[in-house]
């Protein structure tokens, strides 16, 4: 392996600048509901809602505890709410409400518009090729915090 590598400082950059131009692309289509990490809740709940806290953790990468702030938040908001099992309290699946449902078309707008300036003077094969390589660095860190936490 190399000497010297930046991975982890171009990762952390990348994702500070993403944000901020997401946010702003948000704005811009006057999406002011919601920011760009409930957005990627939103996201995961499009594909598939009624889901356990655990597994929209796992599909966002957040930890349960932010993600609960996060949640309740987005309650208020009316975008979200909590369904609790009959038959075990304990047992919470988050739904979303058919307001949130309707801010699918718009967000999905911004993500293309998003995606276009990420990718820009990329060729598809370049882009599977960085795909491939930050899927292998989220496995590597994923199985490293798991060994940790089996472990500690």
């Amino acid at each position: 392996m190399l000497d010297q590598t930046n991975g982890g400082f171009l990762i952390t950059k990348i994702k500070q600048l993403q944000g901020r131009i997401f946010e702003k692309l948000l704005a811009q289509h006057n999406i002011s509901e919601f920011n760009g990490a409930q957005g990627r809740i939103l996201f995961i709940l499009w594909e598939k809602d009624d889901i356990s806290i655990t597994e929209l953790a796992e599909k966002t990468g957040l930890a349960k505890t932010t993600l609960t702030s996060m949640l309740d938040r987005m309650e208020k908001q009316g975008h979200i709410e909590r369904i609790y099992s009959p038959t075990d309290r304990r047992s919470v699946k988050i739904r979303l409400t058919e307001a949130a449902r309707n801010f699918r078309e718009q967000y999905e707008q911004v993500s293309v518009e998003m995606s276009h300036i990420f990718y820009r003077g990329f060729s598809d094969e370049e882009i599977l090729t960085l795909e491939t390589g930050l899927r292998k660095v989220l496995k590597n860190l994923t199985e490293k915090e798991d060994y940790h936490e089996k472990h500690h």
